[in-house]
Protein backbone atom coordinates (compact mmCIF):
# COMPACT_ATOMS: atom_id res chain seq x y z
CA UNK A 1 0.00 0.00 0.00
CA UNK A 2 1.34 3.25 -1.09
CA UNK A 3 0.03 6.62 0.38
CA UNK A 4 0.29 10.05 -0.40
CA UNK A 5 0.99 13.02 2.54
CA UNK A 6 -1.00 16.01 1.16
CA UNK A 7 0.71 19.25 1.87
CA UNK A 8 -0.96 22.83 2.91
CA UNK A 9 -0.39 26.58 4.04
CA UNK A 10 1.05 26.31 7.33
CA UNK A 11 -0.23 27.71 10.01
CA UNK A 12 2.60 27.99 11.98
CA UNK A 13 4.82 31.46 11.34
CA UNK A 14 8.43 32.13 13.08
CA UNK A 15 9.08 35.79 12.99
CA UNK A 16 12.20 36.22 15.18
CA UNK A 17 15.17 34.46 16.56
CA UNK A 18 17.25 35.58 19.55
CA UNK A 19 19.61 34.65 22.28
CA UNK A 20 18.45 33.96 25.73
CA UNK A 21 22.02 34.03 28.17
CA UNK A 22 22.01 33.36 31.69
CA UNK A 23 21.18 35.82 34.35
CA UNK A 24 23.81 34.93 36.57
CA UNK A 25 27.47 34.73 34.68
CA UNK A 26 29.22 31.09 34.23
CA UNK A 27 32.43 31.01 36.23
CA UNK A 28 35.46 30.92 33.47
CA UNK A 29 36.86 27.61 32.63
CA UNK A 30 33.91 25.72 33.95
CA UNK A 31 33.02 22.65 31.61
CA UNK A 32 30.65 19.89 31.67
CA UNK A 33 31.81 16.07 30.34
CA UNK A 34 29.13 13.86 28.70
CA UNK A 35 29.03 10.04 30.00
CA UNK A 36 28.92 6.63 27.67
CA UNK A 37 25.77 6.71 27.92
CA UNK A 38 25.29 10.36 26.40
CA UNK A 39 27.73 9.86 23.59
CA UNK A 40 25.18 7.16 22.67
CA UNK A 41 22.34 9.46 22.03
CA UNK A 42 24.33 11.74 19.72
CA UNK A 43 22.58 10.77 16.29
CA UNK A 44 19.16 11.31 18.40
CA UNK A 45 17.20 14.91 19.41
CA UNK A 46 14.69 15.21 21.74
CA UNK A 47 11.65 17.70 21.40
CA UNK A 48 8.85 18.41 24.02
CA UNK A 49 5.81 20.42 23.33
CA UNK A 50 3.68 22.38 26.24
CA UNK A 51 0.54 23.80 25.41
CA UNK A 52 -1.21 26.36 27.92
CA UNK A 53 -4.50 28.62 28.03
CA UNK A 54 -4.12 31.87 28.30
CA UNK A 55 -2.54 33.41 31.82
CA UNK A 56 -2.01 37.28 32.15
CA UNK A 57 1.50 36.09 34.19
CA UNK A 58 2.14 33.78 31.03
CA UNK A 59 3.44 35.92 28.36
CA UNK A 60 6.38 35.55 25.71
CA UNK A 61 8.18 38.82 27.32
CA UNK A 62 7.60 37.34 30.82
CA UNK A 63 8.63 33.90 30.21
CA UNK A 64 11.47 35.34 28.43
CA UNK A 65 12.61 36.84 31.37
CA UNK A 66 12.42 34.05 33.92
CA UNK A 67 14.01 31.63 31.29
CA UNK A 68 17.67 33.67 31.71
CA UNK A 69 16.74 33.33 35.02
CA UNK A 70 16.25 29.50 35.33
CA UNK A 71 19.52 29.23 32.83
CA UNK A 72 21.64 30.39 35.85
CA UNK A 73 21.29 27.02 37.02
CA UNK A 74 21.94 25.03 34.25
CA UNK A 75 25.66 26.32 32.73
CA UNK A 76 25.91 23.18 30.81
CA UNK A 77 22.43 24.16 29.04
CA UNK A 78 24.12 27.76 27.61
CA UNK A 79 27.83 26.21 26.74
CA UNK A 80 28.64 25.11 23.54
CA UNK A 81 30.77 21.80 22.46
CA UNK A 82 34.13 21.83 22.12
CA UNK A 83 37.03 18.72 22.12
CA UNK A 84 38.59 17.95 25.37
CA UNK A 85 42.19 17.70 24.43
CA UNK A 86 43.23 17.55 27.66
CA UNK A 87 42.21 13.86 28.12
CA UNK A 88 44.19 12.68 25.13
CA UNK A 89 41.43 11.27 23.08
CA UNK A 90 39.37 14.75 21.87
CA UNK A 91 36.14 13.80 23.21
CA UNK A 92 33.24 16.09 23.36
CA UNK A 93 32.02 18.16 26.31
CA UNK A 94 30.77 21.51 26.88
CA UNK A 95 32.33 24.53 27.80
CA UNK A 96 30.46 26.52 29.90
CA UNK A 97 29.76 29.91 29.13
CA UNK A 98 27.33 32.24 28.34
CA UNK A 99 26.71 31.97 24.91
CA UNK A 100 22.97 30.95 25.69
CA UNK A 101 20.26 29.20 24.37
CA UNK A 102 18.64 29.94 20.97
CA UNK A 103 15.09 31.47 21.08
CA UNK A 104 12.09 31.70 18.59
CA UNK A 105 9.27 33.39 18.56
CA UNK A 106 6.49 32.15 16.19
CA UNK A 107 2.66 32.78 15.56
CA UNK A 108 -0.29 30.25 14.96
CA UNK A 109 -2.80 31.52 12.72
CA UNK A 110 -5.84 29.28 15.07
CA UNK A 111 -7.04 29.15 18.43
CA UNK A 112 -5.21 26.22 20.93
CA UNK A 113 -8.64 24.15 20.88
CA UNK A 114 -8.79 24.40 16.80
CA UNK A 115 -5.04 23.51 16.88
CA UNK A 116 -5.37 20.66 19.09
CA UNK A 117 -8.42 19.38 16.94
CA UNK A 118 -7.09 19.94 13.30
CA UNK A 119 -3.12 20.21 13.44
CA UNK A 120 -0.98 17.39 11.38
CA UNK A 121 1.92 15.49 13.19
CA UNK A 122 4.18 18.07 10.78
CA UNK A 123 2.20 21.21 12.10
CA UNK A 124 3.23 19.74 15.87
CA UNK A 125 6.89 19.58 14.80
CA UNK A 126 6.69 22.69 13.69
CA UNK A 127 5.87 24.02 17.18
CA UNK A 128 9.86 23.18 18.70
CA UNK A 129 12.65 24.68 16.39
CA UNK A 130 15.15 22.68 16.24
CA UNK A 131 18.54 23.29 13.97
CA UNK A 132 20.99 20.41 13.26
CA UNK A 133 24.74 20.70 14.66
CA UNK A 134 26.48 22.51 11.35
CA UNK A 135 30.58 22.72 10.18
CA UNK A 136 31.16 24.66 13.84
CA UNK A 137 29.71 22.72 16.57
CA UNK A 138 31.18 25.64 18.65
CA UNK A 139 28.51 28.09 17.11
CA UNK A 140 25.59 25.84 17.50
CA UNK A 141 22.98 26.34 20.27
CA UNK A 142 22.40 22.82 21.46
CA UNK A 143 19.13 24.07 23.03
CA UNK A 144 16.32 25.49 21.17
CA UNK A 145 13.22 27.45 23.05
CA UNK A 146 10.39 28.00 20.86
CA UNK A 147 6.87 30.51 21.69
CA UNK A 148 3.60 29.84 19.78
CA UNK A 149 1.00 32.06 20.75
CA UNK A 150 -2.69 31.55 19.14
CA UNK A 151 -5.07 34.05 17.88
CA UNK A 152 -6.60 33.31 21.66
CA UNK A 153 -4.00 33.99 23.13
CA UNK A 154 -2.66 30.68 24.42
CA UNK A 155 0.85 29.35 23.99
CA UNK A 156 2.86 26.30 22.82
CA UNK A 157 6.06 26.04 24.73
CA UNK A 158 8.62 23.79 22.34
CA UNK A 159 11.50 22.88 24.18
CA UNK A 160 14.07 20.80 21.63
CA UNK A 161 17.36 20.05 22.15
CA UNK A 162 20.56 16.98 21.39
CA UNK A 163 19.94 13.99 23.40
CA UNK A 164 23.25 14.22 23.39
CA UNK A 165 22.86 16.33 26.27
CA UNK A 166 19.52 15.09 27.93
CA UNK A 167 16.73 13.00 27.62
CA UNK A 168 13.48 13.58 27.56
CA UNK A 169 13.12 13.16 31.79
CA UNK A 170 15.66 15.52 31.84
CA UNK A 171 13.84 18.35 29.65
CA UNK A 172 10.70 17.70 31.92
CA UNK A 173 12.53 18.40 34.76
CA UNK A 174 14.16 21.62 33.40
CA UNK A 175 10.80 22.50 32.44
CA UNK A 176 9.65 22.40 35.81
CA UNK A 177 12.17 24.31 37.20
CA UNK A 178 11.42 27.15 34.49
CA UNK A 179 8.01 27.10 35.74
CA UNK A 180 8.73 27.34 39.25
CA UNK A 181 11.45 29.80 38.55
CA UNK A 182 8.69 31.94 36.81
CA UNK A 183 6.37 31.71 39.82
CA UNK A 184 9.13 32.73 41.78
CA UNK A 185 8.57 29.27 44.16
CA UNK A 186 11.32 27.32 45.15
CA UNK A 187 12.87 24.34 42.28
CA UNK A 188 11.86 21.62 43.72
CA UNK A 189 14.41 19.56 41.33
CA UNK A 190 17.51 21.42 41.11
CA UNK A 191 20.25 20.24 38.32
CA UNK A 192 22.45 17.26 39.45
CA UNK A 193 25.33 17.51 37.05
CA UNK A 194 27.32 14.34 38.37
CA UNK A 195 28.38 12.35 35.05
CA UNK A 196 30.47 10.33 37.45
CA UNK A 197 27.34 8.62 37.94
CA UNK A 198 27.38 5.90 35.14
CA UNK A 199 31.15 6.11 35.39
CA UNK A 200 32.44 1.95 34.95
CA UNK A 201 32.52 0.05 38.01
CA UNK A 202 35.84 -0.87 40.13
CA UNK A 203 35.72 -4.45 38.11
CA UNK A 204 33.73 -3.51 35.19
CA UNK A 205 31.43 -6.62 33.24
CA UNK A 206 30.80 -5.00 29.92
CA UNK A 207 28.25 -6.99 28.25
CA UNK A 208 25.35 -6.01 26.14
CA UNK A 209 24.19 -8.79 23.62
CA UNK A 210 21.57 -6.74 22.70
CA UNK A 211 23.19 -3.21 21.53
CA UNK A 212 26.44 -5.13 20.37
CA UNK A 213 23.56 -6.67 17.98
CA UNK A 214 22.24 -3.08 17.26
CA UNK A 215 25.56 -1.70 16.44
CA UNK A 216 26.52 -4.21 13.42
CA UNK A 217 23.28 -2.90 11.53
CA UNK A 218 23.96 -0.41 8.86
CA UNK A 219 21.64 2.38 8.72
CA UNK A 220 19.53 1.91 5.29
CA UNK A 221 20.49 3.58 2.29
CA UNK A 222 17.03 4.95 1.68
CA UNK A 223 15.10 5.62 4.75
CA UNK A 224 11.40 5.67 4.17
CA UNK A 225 9.21 8.73 4.94
CA UNK A 226 8.04 8.53 8.49
CA UNK A 227 5.34 10.33 9.80
CA UNK A 228 3.31 10.01 13.33
CA UNK A 229 -0.07 10.18 15.25
CA UNK A 230 -0.96 10.79 18.58
CA UNK A 231 -3.66 8.55 20.18
CA UNK A 232 -4.56 10.18 24.33
CA UNK A 233 -6.24 7.12 25.79
CA UNK A 234 -8.79 8.41 28.85
CA UNK A 235 -8.30 6.55 32.36
CA UNK A 236 -11.18 4.44 31.19
CA UNK A 237 -9.90 3.14 27.91
CA UNK A 238 -6.85 2.00 30.00
CA UNK A 239 -8.69 1.19 32.42
CA UNK A 240 -10.91 -1.42 29.96
CA UNK A 241 -7.65 -2.61 28.20
CA UNK A 242 -6.80 -4.12 31.63
CA UNK A 243 -9.92 -5.38 32.45
CA UNK A 244 -9.71 -7.61 28.75
CA UNK A 245 -6.47 -8.88 29.52
CA UNK A 246 -7.87 -10.55 32.73
CA UNK A 247 -4.35 -10.59 34.58
CA UNK A 248 -3.98 -8.79 37.90
CA UNK A 249 -0.26 -7.88 37.84
CA UNK A 250 -0.13 -5.70 34.58
CA UNK A 251 0.39 -1.78 34.03
CA UNK A 252 -1.26 0.57 31.95
CA UNK A 253 2.07 0.80 30.29
CA UNK A 254 2.41 -3.22 29.72
CA UNK A 255 -1.22 -3.34 28.11
CA UNK A 256 -0.80 -0.32 26.13
CA UNK A 257 2.59 -1.27 24.70
CA UNK A 258 1.91 -4.84 23.81
CA UNK A 259 -1.36 -3.76 21.95
CA UNK A 260 0.34 -1.12 19.64
CA UNK A 261 3.37 -4.11 19.21
CA UNK A 262 0.68 -6.54 17.98
CA UNK A 263 -1.14 -4.40 16.09
CA UNK A 264 1.72 -2.85 13.80
CA UNK A 265 3.00 -6.26 13.55
CA UNK A 266 0.15 -7.64 12.22
CA UNK A 267 0.58 -5.06 9.30
CA UNK A 268 4.05 -5.75 8.75
CA UNK A 269 3.55 -9.85 8.35
CA UNK A 270 0.84 -11.86 7.14
CA UNK A 271 2.10 -14.54 9.85
CA UNK A 272 2.72 -13.65 13.18
CA UNK A 273 5.83 -15.12 15.03
CA UNK A 274 8.51 -14.89 17.65
CA UNK A 275 9.35 -11.21 17.63
CA UNK A 276 11.94 -8.62 19.38
CA UNK A 277 10.64 -5.19 20.53
CA UNK A 278 13.68 -2.38 21.74
CA UNK A 279 12.55 -1.04 25.12
CA UNK A 280 13.80 2.18 26.70
CA UNK A 281 13.28 2.55 30.58
CA UNK A 282 14.08 5.46 32.36
CA UNK A 283 16.55 4.05 35.14
CA UNK A 284 16.81 6.57 37.47
CA UNK A 285 15.26 5.13 40.70
CA UNK A 286 16.17 1.72 39.55
CA UNK A 287 19.39 2.15 41.09
CA UNK A 288 20.66 0.95 44.57
CA UNK A 289 21.72 4.26 45.17
CA UNK A 290 18.85 6.09 43.03
CA UNK A 291 19.83 9.05 41.01
CA UNK A 292 17.47 12.01 41.28
CA UNK A 293 15.19 12.87 39.52
CA UNK A 294 17.07 16.04 38.69
CA UNK A 295 20.18 14.28 37.26
CA UNK A 296 21.20 16.10 33.81
CA UNK A 297 21.97 13.87 31.05
CA UNK A 298 20.74 10.51 29.79
CA UNK A 299 20.25 7.53 32.13
CA UNK A 300 17.63 5.09 29.77
CA UNK A 301 18.42 1.55 29.70
CA UNK A 302 17.83 0.21 26.22
CA UNK A 303 17.67 -3.92 25.79
CA UNK A 304 15.79 -6.20 23.95
CA UNK A 305 11.99 -8.63 24.43
CA UNK A 306 11.30 -11.12 22.58
CA UNK A 307 8.07 -12.47 22.47
CA UNK A 308 5.30 -15.41 20.54
CA UNK A 309 3.33 -12.86 18.82
CA UNK A 310 1.16 -15.46 17.66
CA UNK A 311 0.36 -16.30 20.98
CA UNK A 312 -1.88 -13.54 21.79
CA UNK A 313 -2.72 -10.22 23.21
CA UNK A 314 -2.41 -11.53 27.14
CA UNK A 315 1.03 -13.35 26.53
CA UNK A 316 2.90 -10.27 24.86
CA UNK A 317 1.39 -8.06 27.85
CA UNK A 318 2.78 -11.24 30.15
CA UNK A 319 6.05 -10.91 28.72
CA UNK A 320 6.59 -7.13 28.95
CA UNK A 321 5.86 -6.79 32.17
CA UNK A 322 7.84 -10.07 33.19
CA UNK A 323 11.10 -8.04 31.33
CA UNK A 324 10.44 -4.88 32.46
CA UNK A 325 9.32 -5.51 35.98
CA UNK A 326 12.59 -8.30 36.06
CA UNK A 327 15.32 -5.24 35.13
CA UNK A 328 18.62 -5.64 37.35
CA UNK A 329 20.88 -3.06 38.23
CA UNK A 330 23.85 -5.18 36.97
CA UNK A 331 22.20 -5.34 33.72
CA UNK A 332 22.17 -1.49 33.80
CA UNK A 333 25.85 -1.21 34.86
CA UNK A 334 27.24 -3.78 32.20
CA UNK A 335 25.26 -2.02 29.78
CA UNK A 336 26.52 1.24 30.43
CA UNK A 337 29.83 -0.34 30.95
CA UNK A 338 29.77 -1.50 27.40
CA UNK A 339 28.96 1.62 26.01
CA UNK A 340 32.06 2.89 28.10
CA UNK A 341 33.86 0.36 26.19
CA UNK A 342 33.42 1.53 22.55
CA UNK A 343 32.75 5.30 23.51
CA UNK A 344 35.41 5.84 20.83
CA UNK A 345 33.41 4.48 18.26
CA UNK A 346 30.84 6.34 16.00
CA UNK A 347 27.49 6.04 17.68
CA UNK A 348 24.66 3.61 15.92
CA UNK A 349 20.90 4.14 16.04
CA UNK A 350 19.78 3.78 19.65
CA UNK A 351 16.49 4.43 18.46
CA UNK A 352 15.67 1.51 15.76
CA UNK A 353 16.23 0.56 13.20
CA UNK A 354 14.17 -2.44 14.64
CA UNK A 355 10.51 -1.49 16.55
CA UNK A 356 11.32 0.72 19.63
CA UNK A 357 8.84 1.71 22.98
CA UNK A 358 10.06 4.51 25.30
CA UNK A 359 8.34 3.82 28.80
CA UNK A 360 8.14 6.88 29.77
CA UNK A 361 4.80 7.44 31.33
CA UNK A 362 6.06 7.00 34.90
CA UNK A 363 7.72 10.76 34.54
CA UNK A 364 5.33 13.90 35.57
CA UNK A 365 5.07 15.63 32.70
CA UNK A 366 2.11 18.11 33.33
CA UNK A 367 3.77 20.00 36.28
CA UNK A 368 5.32 22.80 34.46
CA UNK A 369 2.84 25.03 36.19
CA UNK A 370 3.87 28.68 34.88
CA UNK A 371 0.87 30.37 37.02
CA UNK A 372 -0.28 28.48 39.94
CA UNK A 373 -2.90 25.56 39.16
CA UNK A 374 -2.73 26.03 35.38
CA UNK A 375 -1.09 23.42 34.28
CA UNK A 376 -0.90 21.89 30.58
CA UNK A 377 -4.19 21.16 28.68
CA UNK A 378 -2.00 18.83 26.69
CA UNK A 379 2.07 17.77 26.32
CA UNK A 380 3.91 15.93 23.31
CA UNK A 381 7.19 14.43 22.82
CA UNK A 382 9.08 13.35 20.28
CA UNK A 383 12.29 11.89 19.36
CA UNK A 384 14.57 13.16 16.68
CA UNK A 385 16.00 10.65 13.99
CA UNK A 386 13.76 7.64 15.01
CA UNK A 387 13.97 6.16 11.49
CA UNK A 388 13.11 2.15 10.52
CA UNK A 389 10.43 0.53 11.83
CA UNK A 390 9.56 2.96 14.12
CA UNK A 391 9.30 4.34 17.96
CA UNK A 392 5.98 4.44 20.26
CA UNK A 393 6.40 6.81 23.44
CA UNK A 394 4.06 6.02 25.84
CA UNK A 395 3.90 8.93 28.28
CA UNK A 396 1.09 10.23 31.07
CA UNK A 397 -1.84 11.84 30.24
CA UNK A 398 -3.15 14.76 30.97
CA UNK A 399 -4.34 14.81 34.64
CA UNK A 400 -7.61 16.04 34.36
CA UNK A 401 -8.59 12.39 32.25
CA UNK A 402 -7.44 10.24 35.25
CA UNK A 403 -4.29 8.51 36.83
CA UNK A 404 -4.70 5.90 34.49
CA UNK A 405 -4.61 8.01 31.06
CA UNK A 406 -2.00 7.30 29.02
CA UNK A 407 -0.70 9.73 25.87
CA UNK A 408 0.91 7.40 22.80
CA UNK A 409 3.43 8.85 20.45
CA UNK A 410 3.55 6.51 17.00
CA UNK A 411 5.92 7.25 14.51
CA UNK A 412 6.06 5.10 12.10
CA UNK A 413 6.35 4.86 7.93
CA UNK A 414 3.75 6.81 6.69
CA UNK A 415 2.14 3.83 4.75
CA UNK A 416 1.86 1.74 8.16
CA UNK A 417 0.95 5.10 10.18
CA UNK A 418 -1.84 5.46 7.73
CA UNK A 419 -3.44 1.82 8.81
CA UNK A 420 -2.62 1.98 12.45
CA UNK A 421 -4.31 5.06 13.58
CA UNK A 422 -7.38 3.65 11.74
CA UNK A 423 -7.18 -0.07 13.19
CA UNK A 424 -10.31 -1.27 14.72
CA UNK A 425 -8.37 -2.91 17.70
CA UNK A 426 -6.95 0.09 18.86
CA UNK A 427 -10.12 2.44 18.14
CA UNK A 428 -12.62 0.22 19.98
CA UNK A 429 -11.06 1.47 23.36
CA UNK A 430 -12.02 5.30 21.81
CA UNK A 431 -8.70 7.05 22.01
CA UNK A 432 -8.69 10.58 20.91
CA UNK A 433 -7.03 11.22 18.13
CA UNK A 434 -4.23 13.92 17.98
CA UNK A 435 -1.79 15.08 15.20
CA UNK A 436 -2.34 12.58 12.39
CA UNK A 437 -0.78 12.60 9.09
CA UNK A 438 -2.37 14.53 6.23
CA UNK A 439 -3.43 11.60 4.49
Amino acid sequence: MTVSVETRRSRVTVYAKSTAPSLTPVKPGKTHEFTALDHSMSRHSVHLVCYYRQEPTVTMTALKESLCDVLSYYPAMTGRLVKNEGDGCGEWMVKCNDAGVRMVDARADTTLDEFLASATDEEERQLAYWEDVGSDPYLWSPYCIQFTDFKDGSMAVGISCTHFHADPTCVAVFARAWSETHRRALVTCPPFFHPWAFYPRKNPVPSSPHLSEKSTIPPPLHPPAMSSVTFAFSASSVRQCLADLQLSNLSPFDALASLLWLRISSYKSASLGTAQLTLAVDCRRRMSAPLPLGFYGNALHFFGVKADLSSGWIHIASELNRHVSGIKEDDVWSSVEWLHERSKEKAFQMYGPELTCLAWDNVPVYNAEFSPGAIPVHVGCRIGNAQGEGLVVIMAGAPGEGEEARTVIVTLPTDLTAQIYRDEAILKYGPKIMFSPNI
